[in-house]
Order: structure tokens, then sequence, then C-alpha cells
């Protein structure tokens, strides 16, 4: 179960990351970013934690429990 964690808008994670709208969204549809998560009928949003961990290492950055397969 997921621990306690803020809820931040589009707004505060432009700011945060320095990366513009648009790149934002390729990098969900890539992948390679944290995808938002709906908050009302018209509104989404992010968990600042998987804000943070992108921040942290956005290179190597994957969703919580993803993980790649070893050959």
């Amino acid at each position: 179960m997921r621990e306690s964690d803020r809820i931040i808008r589009l707004k505060t994670v432009l700011a945060r990351t320095g990366l513009s709208r648009s790149t934002i969204y390729r990098k969900i549809a890539e992948g390679t970013f944290p995808p938002q998560i709906k908050i009302s009928v018209n509104g989404t949003g992010w968990h600042e934690s998987d804000i943070n961990r992108w921040i942290t290492d956005p290179v190597s950055w994957r969703p919580k429990g993803a993980f790649d397969e070893v050959q």
C-alpha cells in the first residue's frame, strides 16, 4: 500500500522539473516520466514522491515495481 503522499499539480511539476508541458507528456507516453493520476472529473496530478524519484535519477527512472529482465 502506498504511504501518505501529497498530490501536486502540473504547474508545480513544471517548476520542479524545468521541463515543458509537451516534454512531460511526451516522456509519459515513452514511459520515462511518472504518469499523472486522476483526482477529479477534470483534474489530474502526480504523487510528489514519484516526481522526487524522477528528479533524483531521471535517466534510469522506472515506475515502482517495474524491473528489467535479467537474461
